[in-house]
């Protein structure tokens, strides 16, 4: 198979390493050969939260200035900050729901304008699918489901070789029982927008 170079970004909180763990679980279930990576920066006090799932054989787990083939974004802003990390050729899935750094709450910067990045977005890459994941979630019953949203939304693009099924699967067995039923319909949910 070819080889596939996910990049997730987000901040603390968002669930960034459970989707990507998600994602790694169903493709070694699958029997393909995977490396997943997380780097946790200042997540617990709402910092960069970024990992990585490379599917194919790939034996780094670093994605370097132009790899990536997917990028997953939980957030705006970390989406305009992995940039650099995409390709012309990369697709890129992000959340359009700003979390505002502590420094934008205190006056000491401005967030970026996010229609103008997203413009750029479709304007130079591959491809781009842009949407409220967090209104999604509350749909499926709790606002932390946005990185199921996101990984719904990746998966229906049939960008990379894993299915609607393993996915499913994946969901029932490695997410604590109560919280099943909100993330897989928040997985449907996301599969449901992925028409961009």
């Amino acid at each position: 198979m070819d080889t596939k170079k996910i990049l997730f970004t987000g901040v603390g909180g968002q669930g960034t390493l459970l989707a990507s763990r998600l994602l790694g679980e169903a493709a070694m279930a699958a029997g393909m050969d995977v490396r997943v990576s997380e780097v946790h920066g200042m997540a617990q006090r709402g910092g960069v939260v970024e990992s990585t799932v490379m599917l194919g054989g790939v034996k780094s787990p670093i994605i370097s200035q132009g790899e990536a083939d997917v990028l997953v974004s939980f957030e705006p802003l970390e989406a305009i900050r992995a940039l650099n990390r995409c390709s012309k050729t990369s697709v890129i899935v992000t959340n359009i729901t700003p979390i505002m750094p502590i420094t934008v709450k205190l006056g000491q910067a401005e967030y970026p304008d996010v229609d103008y990045w997203l413009d750029f977005m479709k304007a130079n890459y591959r491809r781009v699918c842009a949407l409220e994941a967090d209104e999604l979630a509350r749909q499926a019953g709790t606002s932390k489901a946005v990185n199921v949203v996101l990984l719904g939304v990746l998966i229906g693009l049939n960008e990379i070789p894993v299915t609607k099924e393993m996915v499913r699967e994946t969901i029932k067995t490695q997410v604590k029982p109560k919280f099943v039923e909100a993330n897989l319909k928040a997985f449907e949910l996301g599969l449901s927008r992925a028409e961009c």
